[in-house]
């Protein structure tokens, strides 16, 4: 399952490492993929984990868009 999210303060691809690092922790996740131009997080999933994930995503620094 693909999840997509538009997050806030990715300016860097330092920030991408840091939030492909904390993803990553997380159990069932596979691919993530960090655009820092758009500031898009796509995130392959083995469960709906959308609220976790978003949860994760704002704990680390790089809350959702509105």
């Amino acid at each position: 399952m693909q999840i997509e999210f538009k997050v806030q303060n990715v300016k860097c691809q330092g920030c991408a490492a840091a939030i492909r690092a904390g993803l990553g922790q997380l159990p069932g996740i596979g691919d993530i993929a960090v655009d820092v131009s758009t500031g898009r997080v796509t995130v392959e999933a083995d469960h709906d984990g959308r609220l976790e994930l978003s949860t994760a995503l704002q704990a680390l620094g790089y809350p959702e868009s509105a």
